[in-house]
C-alpha cells in the first residue's frame, strides 16, 4: 500500500502517451510533406489532397507507437511486473499494477484497430491521387483490399489488433498474458511484409530483415513506455523491472542495427546515403538510433545504480527515459517517412522473372551433391539456427560452471538439429524450395521431421531449467515462467497425442489438398509462413513423442507407439495422393518463374510425391528407437525399484505365493483362501 504522501507522487501516463504519439506523428507528417513532390513525380500520380498528404503519415506513425504500447504493456504485464503471490504461477492473478498494464495493452491495440481501418482509404488516396473523400466512400473499399496491398495489410492489422483487444480487455489472468504478448507482435506482421522491402530484388532479404527490425522495435520503444507508466505509479519491483528491461533494450539494439543495415545495403548504394532524400532519412534515423544507445548506456551507468533508494527511484528512472521516448517517437516518426518517400534507383534494373518472384537467380538444376555448393545466407532460419546453438552452448558452460553434469549425446543432437537448420536453409536445399515443387517437399520433409527430431533429443528445456536460478514466491522468474508454459492448460491440449497427431498429419492434406498451397507458393510471406508452421508442428509432434524434456502429461511408451503406428498410413497415403494427381499444383506460378533449364513440372510433382511417401522412413526408425531405449530403461528402473524394495523388505509377496503353491500341492485349499485375502483384501470366490 501507498502512503498518503508517496500517493500524492502518483502521475497519470496519458498525457505521456498523447506527447509520444503526436511527437512521432508530427516528425512523419512533416518529413513526408517535404518529399511529397519528390514522391508524386516518382509515382506519376496527381495530389490527393492535404488531408492525405499529412493524414497518412501522421496516423501511420500514431499506430506504430500504439501497437509498440501493446506489445510493451503485454510484455510488462507478463515479465516484468509480477503477479500477486501464489504457489502455483499458472493461476496467480496479476497485480494492481500489471492490470493496470494490461488494460493498457487491450485499449492501445483497439485504437491501433480503429487506425488500421481509417488507413485503407487513405492507403487508397495515396497510391491513386483520389481526395480522401472519395476514397472513404463504401463503394471503394472493396477495390482498395483487393488492389492495393498496403490496404490489405492494414485490413488484417484490424483484425489482429480487434481479435487480441477484445480477447484480453477483461483477462486478469497472469497465465494468458504471453498469449496476448503474442498476438500483439502478430498485429504488425501484414504491415512487415509489403512496401519497399517486399519487392524487387533481393526481396527476401529485405522481408525477412525488415520483420526482425520491426519486432524488435515493438520491444525497445514499447517496453520503455511501459516501464514509464510503472514507474510514473510508483508501482512496485522497479529494479526488477528495469533490471529486464535492460536486457531486452541491449538485444533489441543489436538486432536493430543489425537488419536496419541488411535492410538499407540491399536497396541504397553508399553514394546514395548522401544525395538521396531516401539515403539521407536512413542516416537520421541511424543517428538517433545511436543516441538512443547512449541513453541506454546511462541507464545502466548512472540511473540504475539509483533504483536501490526507493524515494528517488522513480524520479531518477523517468527523467531520463521521458528524453528517450521522445527520441524514439522522433525515429518512428522518420522510419514512417521512409514508406513515403521514393527510394534510389535499384542497383539492378533489368530483373529476371525469377529474381522479381523469389528475389534471387538460380543458375543450373539442382544435383544430389550440387545442392551443397549453392549458398546464400537465410536471414530468418539460419540466423534462428546459429542463435539456438550460441544459447544452447553458453547454457552447457553455465551448467559445467555450477559442476553439474549432461549427457554429450544431447549436445550432439541439439547442436547437429541447430546447425543443420542454419545449413540447409543457406544451401541449395531452402534456396530451390521456392522454384521446385519437389525441393519444396524436400525442405518440408526436413523441417519438419527432421530437424525437430534432433532437436527435441537434445532436451533443450531439461537444460534452461538446469541453468536458470529460481525466483521466489513475489518476484517469480525466468525459471518459473518455463516451468508454466510446460504446464500450461494450453500445452495440456496441443501435446494431448489425439490432438498431437491429428495437427501433425493435417498440415499435410489442408495445405496441398486445397488451393491454400497455390496462394501460399507465390507470395514470400506464404513460404515464410509455411516454413514456421512446418518447424514448430513438427518441434510439438516429436517434442511429445521422444523428447526427455518435461511433459504436461507423460504418456506410457506403448501409449505413443500406438499414436506412432496410427499416423504412419496417413502419411504414406499422401505421398501416394500427389503421385496420382493429375494436375500440376501451382503451376502457373512455377512457369511464371522462367527458369534456365528444362523441367517437366508433372513429373517435378510426382518426385516430390515419392519424396514425401519415402521420408518418413528415417524419422520412424529414430522414434522407434529413441521409444524402445526408453522402454529399456523404465523397464530397468522398475526392475532396479522392485529389487531395492526386496532388500529392504524382504520377498513377502513370492514367499507368500510360493507357500500357496506348496500348500496346493498338499491339498489344503484354505492356505489359497488366506493368500487371496492377504494379497487382495478378500477370500477367493472359487473356493
Amino acid at each position: 500500500m501507498l502512503s498518503a504522501q508517496q500517493a500524492s507522487n502518483v502521475r497519470s501516463m496519458w498525457p505521456l502517451y498523447l506527447l509520444f504519439f503526436l511527437v512521432a506523428g508530427s516528425v512523419g507528417a512533416l518529413i513526408s510533406w517535404g518529399f511529397l513532390s519528390e514522391s508524386l513525380a516518382a509515382l506519376g500520380i496527381p495530389d490527393p489532397g492535404p488531408f492525405t498528404t499529412a493524414g497518412l503519415p501522421f496516423f501511420r506513425a500514431v499506430a506504430w507507437m500504439l501497437a509498440a504500447l501493446a506489445t510493451g504493456s503485454f510484455m510488462a504485464s507478463t515479465f516484468f511486473i509480477s503477479p500477486q503471490p501464489a504457489r502455483n504461477l499458472l493461476k496467480a492473478r496479476l497485480s494492481v499494477d500489471g492490470a493496470l498494464a494490461a488494460r493498457t495493452g487491450s485499449v492501445a491495440a483497439l485504437c491501433f484497430g480503429c487506425i488500421a481501418v481509417l488507413m485503407i482509404p487513405l492507403v487508397l488516396s495515396d497510391v491513386s491521387g483520389q481526395p480522401f473523400s472519395e476514397a472513404v466512400q463504401p463503394d471503394m473499399w472493396p477495390m482498395a483490399i483487393e488492389r492495393v496491398s498496403a490496404a490489405f495489410a492494414w485490413m488484417w492489422a484490424a483484425i489482429f489488433a480487434f481479435i487480441i483487444g477484445i480477447a484480453s480487455l477483461s483477462s486478469r489472468a497472469w497465465r494468458t498474458q504471453f498469449l496476448w504478448f503474442l498476438g500483439s507482435i502478430l498485429i504488425i506482421v501484414p504491415l512487415g511484409l509489403e512496401g519497399h522491402s517486399a519487392a524487387g530484388g533481393d526481396h527476401d532479404y529485405g522481408t525477412n530483415s525488415l520483420l526482425w527490425h520491426l519486432i524488435f522495435m515493438l520491444l525497445w520503444v514499447g517496453g520503455l513506455m511501459a516501464l514509464i507508466a510503472h514507474a510514473r505509479r510508483l508501482g512496485p519491483g522497479l529494479p526488477t523491472a528495469v533490471r529486464r528491461y535492460s536486457t531486452v533494450a541491449l538485444w533489441s539494439v543489436i538486432v536493430m542495427a543489425f537488419s536496419g543495415v541488411v535492410n538499407a545495403a540491399i536497396r541504397v548504394r553508399f553514394e546514395d546515403l548522401f544525395t538521396s532524400g531516401y539515403g539521407r532519412l536512413i542516416l537520421s534515423k541511424a543517428v538517433l538510433t545511436i543516441i538512443l544507445a547512449l541513453f541506454g548506456l546511462i541507464h545502466r551507468k548512472m540511473t540504475m545504480p539509483k533504483l536501490r533508494n526507493a524515494d528517488t527511484r522513480g524520479r531518477a528512472f523517468t527523467r531520463v527515459a521521458i528524453v528517450e521516448m521522445l527520441v524514439m517517437a522522433a525515429i518512428s516518426g522518420v522510419a514512417v517517412s521512409l514508406g513515403r518517400t521514393p527510394p534510389p534507383p535499384p542497383r539492378v534494373v533489368d530483373l529476371s522473372p525469377m529474381a522479381l518472384e523469389m528475389g534471387y537467380n538460380l543458375s543450373k538444376p539442382p544435383t544430389f551433391w550440387g545442392v551443397w555448393t549453392v549458398w546464400r545466407f537465410d536471414i530468418m532460419f539460419s540466423t534462428l539456427g546459429l542463435i539456438m546453438a550460441g544459447a544452447y552452448i553458453y547454457g552447457l558452460y553455465k551448467l559445467k560452471a555450477q559442476q553439474k553434469q549432461w549427457k554429450w549425446q544431447r549436445s550432439f543432437w541439439f547442436l547437429l538439429g541447430s546447425l543443420g537448420l542454419a545449413l540447409a536453409m543457406s544451401s541449395g536445399v531452402g534456396l530451390y524450395m521456392p522454384a521446385m515443387f519437389s525441393m519444396h517437399m524436400v525442405t518440408h520433409m526436413v523441417l519438419s521431421m527432421v530437424i525437430p527430431v534432433f532437436l527435441v533429443l537434445g532436451a533443450p528445456i531439461t537444460l534452461a531449467l538446469e541453468v536458470l536460478r529460481p525466483g521466489t514466491e513475489e518476484e517469480p522468474g525466468p525459471r518459473e515462467w518455463l516451468e508454466a508454459f510446460v504446464h500450461s492448460k494450453t500445452m495440456r491440449v496441443i501435446m494431448h497425442p489425439a490432438f498431437n497427431t491429428i495437427q501433425f498429419i493435417t498440415i499435410f492434406y489442408l495445405l496441398y489438398v486445397t488451393p491454400l498451397y497455390e496462394l501460399m507458393v507465390s507470395e514470400h510471406a506464404g513460404h515464410l509462413s509455411m516454413n514456421w508452421l512446418f518447424l514448430l508442428s513438427g518441434y510439438i509432434y516429436y517434442w511429445e513423442m521422444i523428447s526427455p524434456d518435461p511433459r504436461p502429461v507423460k504418456n506410457s511408451v506403448l501409449s505413443r507407439l500406438g499414436w506412432l503406428v496410427f499416423s504412419m498410413p496417413f502419411h504414406l497415403y499422401f505421398g501416394v495422393y500427389l503421385m496420382q494427381l493429375s494436375t500440376v499444383l501451382a503451376g502457373d506460378f512455377y512457369q511464371s518463374l522462367d527458369l534456365p533449364w528444362q523441367m517437366d513440372l508433372m513429373q517435378d510433382q510426382n518426385v516430390g510425391g515419392g519424396i514425401a511417401w519415402a521420408s518418413g522412413a528415417f524419422p520412424l526408425l529414430v522414434v522407434f528407437g529413441a521409444l524402445f531405449l526408453e522402454w529399456l530403461r523404465e523397464d530397468r528402473q522398475e526392475e532396479q525399484t522392485y529389487e531395492e524394495h526386496v532388500r529392504e523388505e524382504g520377498e513377502d509377496e513370492l514367499d507368500a505365493y510360493n507357500a500357496m503353491l506348496a500348500s496346493m500341492h498338499e491339498g489344503k485349499t484354505d492356505a489359497v483362501s488366506q493368500y487371496h485375502e492377504q494379497e487382495f483384501g478378500h477370500k477367493d470366490s472359487s473356493q
